[in-house]
């Protein structure tokens, strides 16, 4: 599941209504809504958020918040390193490789510490 699947589930549940009346009201298939849910289809087009936004009436914030998370949720992600330092080059393939194996604790670490260093430059 991606943060983007998981806050939409959640956002659909405080409301009260199943996959397939949401999908309905945006004018998507339950399938594509579950496959969003579940984190098996990648960043859905701006009309389709704009839709969730709509139907969850969400505004300012809230609506920059679920934007957000649509944006770092590709559950593929392709990391092109060339032309970047060894150090870079080795972080990519570190984390393709074990990021199966981390905890809940250390990923939010890790991505505290990258937030962290977005916001400073």
């Amino acid at each position: 599941m991606t943060p983007f699947g998981e806050r939409l589930r959640a956002l659909r549940r405080q409301k009260g209504v199943s996959q397939k009346d949401m999908a309905t009201d945006i004018g998507v298939s339950a399938a594509y809504l579950s496959a969003l849910e579940h984190g098996h289809r990648g960043l859905p087009s701006w009309a389709t958020i704009q839709k969730i936004l709509g139907y969850f009436n969400l505004i300012w914030d809230d609506a920059e918040d679920l934007v957000a998370l649509a944006q770092a949720s590709e559950p593929r992600v392709v990391v092109d390193t060339s032309g970047l330092s060894p150090a870079a080059t080795e972080l990519a393939n570190l984390l393709a490789a074990r990021i199966g194996d981390l905890d809940e604790e250390t990923l939010k670490e890790l991505i505290q510490t990258l937030v962290r260093d977005r916001k400073r430059q």
